[in-house]
């Protein structure tokens, strides 16, 4: 290699040199910390802690409380990456106009994504608790069977608009001639959608669906603030059933041990999903 290319990547190199040691003393170094800790019977406390194996590991297949956790992620994980998804695009289409005051509605539309997630709890705890009272409805977050919608619909009233900006520039991307050219062939909405929109933002599915599957399989704040797990464990979600165990119960060991199972679920359903959303994309 000659040293003018040479020291051209080391300059470039450089430029990530310093994300590189973030990601390393942030990510790596804790990730293989934890999995040690899961042989063993730490509570994060004490200086000293017990070998114990793969007892931990033995422990959660067979630790049915973590049944309901796993119905409540995947349930609001399906629910909220459709929903967003859905609206998203169909608001991207709605606004994909040219009108005065257009930029007014997008910002509007987009508005919520600014506000932290804490806050988006505590603004739906408020509407659920009061606004609904005025209409005899009952809050969403003390019932069993539905507190799991209710914090989805915090989640969709927020990320919506993202997902509407990214369907957005995708749909900017769809060359006009060819979408005359179908309406001049006669095409229904429905036929230019399917076979002329789709394939151009095939590319923004393959962002959007892994990015809100990866959201909604990490849930913790919504939870966390609204519900607290409750009622009962009917909110519960697997992120936070993890902070349970390695915090206020003070078991480290088993609490690392879930976290690295389902990190490792996690690893393989987003790169089977991705893998399936690319293989479509070049398809079409």
């Amino acid at each position: 290699m000659k040293a003018g290319k040479l020291k051209k990547e080391l300059i470039d190199f450089s430029f990530l040199f310093p994300a590189l040691i973030v990601f390393l003393f942030v990510i790596l170094i804790p990730l293989f910390a934890g999995i040690r800790y899961t042989f063993t019977d730490w509570d994060g406390l004490s200086a000293t802690w017990n070998f114990v194996g793969l007892k931990n590991y033995r422990t959660v297949f067979t630790d049915h409380d973590l049944i309901q956790p796993l119905r409540n992620t995947a349930l609001f994980t399906v629910v909220t990456m459709i929903s967003i998804n859905v609206i998203g695009l169909t608001l991207a289409m709605t606004v994909n106009q040219e009108f005065r005051g257009i930029n007014v509605i997008k910002s509007i539309i987009f508005i919520p994504l600014v506000v932290s997630l804490v806050l988006v709890s505590q603004m739906w705890m408020y509407v659920y608790s009061d606004f609904f009272r005025l209409f005899g409805w009952k809050s969403p977050l003390i019932d069993k069977k539905l507190v799991m919608f209710g914090l989805s619909a915090m989640s969709i009233w927020r990320e919506s608009g993202l997902a509407m900006i990214i369907y957005l520039a995708a749909l900017k991307g769809v060359p006009q001639d060819i979408k005359e050219a179908a309406i001049m062939d006669g095409a229904g909405f429905w036929q230019r959608f399917r076979n002329v929109t789709v394939p151009f933002i095939a590319p923004a599915f393959t962002y959007c669906i892994p990015l809100w599957m990866a959201s909604g399989l990490r849930q913790f704040d919504y939870t966390c603030v609204a519900t607290s797990g409750g009622p009962g464990n009917a909110s519960e979600s697997i992120a936070y059933y993890i902070y349970k165990y390695l915090f206020p119960y003070s078991k480290v060991g088993y609490g690392q041990t879930v976290a690295v199972i389902y990190l490792v679920i996690c690893l393989v359903l987003s790169r089977v999903v991705t893998r399936a959303l690319r293989k479509r994309e070049i398809e079409v």
